[in-house]
């Protein structure tokens, strides 16, 4: 996309939000945050079991009034750092915040601290008053990390600290990976440029992008190293002290999922690699011409596939539509991101990378981040965005402590987005030869969103578990990468000696320690929802937008029961890879 098509591109505005970062709305946030958590503390610390229900509601409803207040100011902040990482002055603004926030922030920790101290008798006569019994899930889940609560003194410590430890790491990977420029054929490409190159339907664009990208990530790979194993490290400690047994329970606690579910959806991905991604990649390297296709041609485009590129227009038309065809009234509250400036579009210098859809708070909106390019890859993307969009407004319903949604569940709106997108698309489509090439591609999605993903978990894994018995080298790390790579993709693929740097780019890995196995949850819950919706279930999109609705309170159990799934049933994994094996049967059928 040209420069010149790229600057006409809607762009966000945060005014909804705030002003500006010295605006004096945010300035009197941030001072009635402060004075009122340091009031609340005064009047509940040491307290909170003594409370009657009613007080014990009212403090609940202080509580929330001031963390919405915070991460409001939260919000702002990272929403303007995303929009220019580069930018040392919004930098600074964005560690201010979140510096001056852990410090409002930490009279409020004794709260939480309390309410897990509290007899369980004695909470169950609170709950019994109505305005307390709303935040019964809040507590429940609050209260699911009780055996691992440090005394209020750590806890303050180690939130206060968070700022100048973890959280700095977390920000000099940010700049660093926004700052490096990658050279190709006398470009200087940001990380999104070069990562799009690799979709380029010529393969020496496709190989010079990848050569260069390994490279410039070799030479930065001593600070890569030097975080990630400082973060693992982090991690280990902190784990330790609160007693989890492996790096992933932590996730797996805040994420409502049992370790066994997890352990579960693990196992059938990985037994499923060859069915699934070896299976396919063979395939792709004969309708390619290839005995063994490069690692950069893992997302290349199929020499049938037209090099279709979309307008903006276009791809907002095909997603609105395609959600209105299953929900008006889902199509109804994606409209609201284009009718205002509610989406950051353009890819440029300086900007995150990736994609992402920021919740801010209830009493606002969310906002949608995107690097769109205009390949068809990107319309998926703005499908996926925008689920979590309007998921997060539905959710938002609750009210802040009830509408954030577990990792696991939060996929859902996104990945069935993509989901009524494709099945849009490939429906108006009637040339053979092309529909085709938009199956192949959904595949490619789906792997890339399930087996992908799995195999990244896996290098998380082996990382943090490596990690407790010391420092893992720069070179270990890239076998890890390496051997985890080999073992998702089989045997179709080359792998050059810069790929074992790959790694390092991932941001989730840094951002949030093992989120990425809730992709692939994501997409196999999808994938069982959708072939109910397909069997004609009875008042499925009703049902559906209750779901979402839910936000934050309830489980997995009880928003599956009424579809009549079960994700603690292996079966239940089974069903949603079967989706993707029975794609790459019609693909091999065609062949």
């Amino acid at each position: 996309m040209s420069e010149a098509a790229a600057s006409s591109l809607p762009r966000w505005d945060l005014t909804d939000l705030y002003p500006g970062p010295q605006s004096e709305e945010l300035k009197r946030d941030l001072e009635r945050a402060g004075r009122d958590s340091i009031a609340f503390e005064e009047k509940h610390a040491g307290r909170v079991a003594n409370l009657d229900g009613g007080s014990f509601a009212n403090a609940i409803g202080d509580y929330e009034r001031i963390t919405e207040i915070l991460h409001r100011i939260f919000s702002f902040a990272q929403l303007l750092h995303a929009s220019d990482v580069s930018n040392p002055e919004i930098g600074r603004f964005y560690q201010d915040i979140q510096e001056r926030g852990t410090e409002i922030s930490a009279h409020l920790i004794f709260f939480t601290l309390e309410i897990n101290r509290i007899d369980d008798s004695k909470l169950e006569e609170m709950l019994k008053v109505p305005d307390a019994a709303r935040y019964g899930p809040w507590i429940r889940d609050i209260r699911a990390f009780r055996a691992h609560q440090l005394s209020d003194e750590l806890e303050k410590m180690l939130h206060e600290k968070e700022v100048a430890g973890r959280g700095s790491f977390v920000r000099l990977f940010d700049e660093t990976m926004a700052s490096l420029r990658f050279p190709v054929n006398g470009e200087e490409l940001t990380i999104t440029q070069v990562t799009d190159r690799l979709s380029s339907r010529e393969p020496e664009k496709r190989k010079a992008a990848a050569k260069v990208m390994g490279t410039v990530l070799g030479d930065n790979m001593r600070l890569f190293s030097l975080i990630t194993n400082t973060l693992a490290k982090d991690k280990e400690i902190e784990d330790r002290w609160r007693g989890y047994a492996r790096p992933v329970s932590s996730r797996n606690l805040a994420n409502q999922v049992e370790d066994e579910v997890v352990d579960a959806l693990v196992t059938a991905v990985k037994d499923s690699y060859g069915d699934l991604s070896h299976r396919y990649y063979r395939l792709k390297a004969r309708w390619m011409g290839m005995e063994k296709l490069d690692y950069w041609d893992r997302n290349a485009p199929l020499p049938e596939d037209i090099d279709r590129t979309y307008s903006w227009d276009e791809a907002r038309e095909t997603v609105l539509s395609a959600y209105s065809r299953f929900s008006p009234e889902l199509a109804d509250i994606g409209q609201k991101f284009f009718d205002n400036p509610w989406i950051d579009v353009p890819a440029r210098a300086g900007k995150a990378s990736g994609a992402f859809a920021h919740p801010t708070v209830p009493s606002v909106h969310p906002y949608l981040l995107l690097n769109f390019m205009g390949r068809g890859r990107d319309v998926m993307t703005l499908a996926h965005e925008l689920g979590h969009g309007c998921h997060q407004v539905l959710a938002g319903e609750q009210g802040p402590l009830l509408s954030a949604t577990p990792l696991t569940l939060a996929e859902t709106a996104s990945v069935f987005g993509e989901m009524m997108t494709f099945r849009s698309m490939v429906d108006a489509e009637s040339d053979p030869t092309r529909r085709r090439v938009m199956l192949a591609g959904k595949v490619e999605d789906m792997l890339n969103t399930v087996v992908r993903q799995i195999a990244f978990h896996e290098f998380e894994r082996h990382v943090h578990d490596e990690r407790r018995g010391g420092e893992l080298s720069e070179e270990r790390l890239g076998e890890i990468w390496m051997q985890c790579q080999r073992e998702s993709l089989g045997d179709a693929f080359r792998f050059d000696d810069e790929y074992r740097n790959y790694w390092a780019y991932i941001p989730h890995f840094i951002h949030s320690p093992f989120y990425v196995y809730a992709y692939a949850f994501g997409d196999c819950l999808v994938n069982a929802l959708y072939s109910v919706f397909l069997e004609g279930h009875e008042g499925f999109q009703k049902k559906y937008l209750d779901m979402l609705r839910s936000g934050g309170t309830k489980t997995h159990k009880d928003l599956l029961a009424p579809f009549g799934l079960d994700a603690s049933d292996p079966a239940f994994w089974k069903r949603g890879l079967t989706v993707i094996s029975g794609f790459i049967d019609e693909l091999e059928e065609v062949s």
